[in-house]
């Protein structure tokens, strides 16, 4: 009897033992609750209502219209609903024009820059949505598939020489494939006998187009001078200020700090990248996922993908230490790449003192919880911008000097 108990008592107590060690095992195995990015706003600049460039490959132009808006309402204008088609229809006018003077070897394709749209407006204004909002007959989102594959078959069946010339009609011809798309021009630009209405100085004289200027920062070029950027969508060659990396951020923090806001040219295909989150950074640790430049991207993904991610950016972390040198090399191995223009419009700071920049996007304000906005960190900014454009007073005094502004 004796011999039982013992027997029972000791099974008793490994059994108690199991149950210690699955309470512990769980407990290891159980994520700490997560504390959640809280932001605070340390300066936050007007800007116009968020827009969707949807299916089509015009972030260019909604950045820096954008951009515009906000300009014009830091100038003591009314807000206004610019058109960014008038600037892609103008813009495919001498993208077009460039493409078949060089035979074909050249850049052409729905993407563009920041300067694009300045271009335009030195030339021809600007026009409000209203006038011309660009639409496809029969449809309320932008849709340029079909009409991106028209023009660059139409210029590519033009440059076969099928007639062993080039006809003297074909521009009249590709303009009618825009009107066809777009919708025709407004009367106050087109009107024949008289040069192009000149919107922004006739109605907005303190708006100078000629005042703003395009900032880069990369080693294989000299620091504090005007070079033309390697990038596909610079297919007008215009000409970017190098400087270092630091003063690049100076100017960003200055810009907004003094009232200004910046249009920011940069890769969002990096895996610290999620707009669904409302945050992009540079982990420590390695992201599993990625959203890369499509929104469907984030339907594609996995359960256990979504959760990770969700995870990941969830609450802030330790970012990677962004040198000079790293964005090199992300710059000329395709890791940064021109793919996105936004427009940051302000700076806010984690509850870890982390700076980031309140960004605009071009993805509709329903793309996600922040009403298609998202803050971008200084690491993340580092690492990835390609470039910005700014106004010559957003340009630190110093730096100014140097680049003989």
């Amino acid at each position: 009897m004796k011999k039982t108990s013992t027997l029972l008592a000791r099974l008793l107590f490994a059994i108690s033992l199991i149950n210690v060690s699955l309470n512990v095992s769980g407990q290891d195995n159980e994520q700490e609750p997560v504390e959640g990015y809280k932001f605070t706003t340390i300066k936050i600049n007007p800007a116009s209502p968020v827009k969707d460039q949807y299916k089509s490959g015009t972030c260019w132009s909604f950045a820096a219209t954008s951009f515009i808006e906000s300009e014009l309402l830091r100038l003591g204008y009314d807000t206004i609903d610019i058109s960014e088609m008038f600037f892609v229809y103008k813009a495919y006018q001498e993208k077009a024009g460039r493409y078949v003077r060089l035979h074909g070897n050249a850049n052409f394709g729905p993407g563009g820059q920041a300067h694009d749209v300045f271009n335009v407006v030195k030339q021809n204004g600007f026009v409000t949505e209203e006038d011309f909002p660009g639409l496809l007959k029969g449809e309320t989102n932008h849709l340029h598939g079909e009409l991106d594959a028209v023009l660059k078959g139409y210029l590519d069946a033009l440059l076969s020489n099928k007639d062993g010339k080039i006809s003297q009609v074909w521009p009249e011809a590709y303009s009618a494939l825009l009107n066809a798309y777009m919708g025709p021009l407004p009367e106050s630009v087109i009107k024949k006998g008289k040069s192009p209405e000149i919107v922004s100085n006739e109605k907005y004289p303190r708006f100078n187009p000629e005042e703003y200027v395009e900032l880069t920062s990369y080693l294989h070029h000299p620091f504090y001078q005007s070079i033309d950027l390697e990038v596909p969508d610079n297919w007008s060659h215009d000409r970017y200020f190098n400087i270092p990396v630091d003063e690049l951020i100076e100017t960003m923090n200055y810009s907004i700090n003094n009232g200004y806001t910046v249009c920011w040219d940069g890769d969002v295909s990096d895996r610290g990248f999620s707009h669904s989150n409302g945050v992009a950074i540079v982990p420590d640790k390695n992201v599993t996922t990625m959203e890369g430049t499509e929104r469907s991207s984030w339907e594609k993904l996995s359960e256990k993908e979504k959760n990770a991610e969700l995870y990941t950016f969830k609450t802030p972390g330790t970012e990677k230490k962004v040198t000079q040198e790293m964005r090199q090399r992300a710059f000329d191995n395709f890791q940064a790449t021109d793919d996105h223009l936004m427009h940051f419009t302000g700076i806010v700071s984690d509850q870890n003192g982390t700076n980031y920049y309140i960004t605009k996007n071009s993805w509709a304000a329903a793309s996600n919880q922040n009403g298609g906005y998202l803050n971008i960190s200084e690491a993340y900014a580092r690492l990835n911008t390609i470039a910005i454009m700014v106004h010559i007073n957003a340009i630190p005094a110093d730096l100014k000097k140097k680049l003989k502004l």
